[in-house]
């Protein structure tokens, strides 16, 4: 199916790419496509492929880590290259997620990777 198609792709794009390739595919749809994928989605739709499944896992993983690095960065606190290098190397959602707590509350960016019990 075209739009399932679609969806899969979609996951990896970035937000502007995914809005224009949706308007693309939107626009080609006729109405009974357009109203099967719009029921798709608000129904919460769930990907059927590893491939897509993998796909948007992997873009969460991406989002995740840049988002620890953000909250470092807003903080004004300076990030060195091998704390960088090993958040944008991690594949741990949960690793992810304590990191982006820590990365709020952490006096240097280095104590991020600190083994805690948290």
């Amino acid at each position: 199916m075209v739009l399932a198609a679609f969806l899969a792709a979609a996951a990896g794009l970035d937000e502007e790419r995914r809005a224009l390739y949706g308007d693309v595919v939107l626009s080609s749809l006729n109405a009974a496509a357009r109203r099967t994928l719009e029921a798709m989605m608000k129904s919460g739709y769930q990907f059927q492929s590893e491939f897509a499944r993998s796909y948007v896992a992997k873009g969460q993983i991406e989002a995740k880590a840049h988002a620890v690095l953000t909250v470092l960065e807003a903080r004004g606190l300076e990030v060195p290259a091998e704390v960088r290098e090993r958040v944008l190397a991690s594949t741990d959602i949960a690793e992810l997620d304590r990191w982006v707590r820590r990365a709020a509350v952490v006096s240097d960016a280095r104590e991020l990777l600190a083994t805690t019990g948290s």
